[in-house]
């Protein structure tokens, strides 16, 4: 059922799982190759194109450490700003999750058409490189397609 210019409801969950998986994806390789990676998005263009949105991470605390919450509310303003140019968004972030004892892969996505998505994949650095466990829903609320 759609209303007149709205996509499909089945149309806009496949749009936001290509952001959210190409995001995850993302997240992972750079954990891979680097050891880590900073807050970034990507972004589905009406013409369906993929785009990633990085910020310049400001210079690091005393500690040698990156505001990451700072970053990521940098990454949601670019995206807010962008937003008319977009059909859906993703953006992901390095997490600890105490209830595990472990770190995470946050990843949300959201749809011009108002759907949201979000996921977590655990993961943890071993002597043979890093092991992910499996993708775990995960709550999100709109903070890019806001009204």
């Amino acid at each position: 059922m759609t209303v007149s210019g709205e996509k499909p409801l089945e149309t806009q969950q496949a749009e936001l799982r290509q952001v959210l998986g190409t995001a995850l994806g993302m997240a992972q390789e750079h954990l891979e190759q680097n050891g880590g990676f900073l807050p970034f998005g990507v972004t589905l263009a009406h013409d369906g194109e993929l785009r990633l949105v990085m910020v310049t991470p400001p210079e690091p605390g005393p500690d040698g450490e990156f505001d990451a919450e700072a970053m990521m509310e940098d990454v949601l303003e670019l995206l807010r700003q962008g937003r008319e140019g977009y059909t859906a968004v993703a953006f992901a972030s390095d997490v600890h999750l105490p209830e595990r004892g472990s770190d995470g892969i946050h990843g949300a996505a959201e749809h011009a058409g108002g759907g949201v998505m979000a996921a977590v994949v655990p993961y943890e650095l071993t002597a043979e490189g890093y092991v992910f466990g499996a993708l775990e829903a995960d709550g999100h609320e709109a903070a890019v397609f806001t009204a």
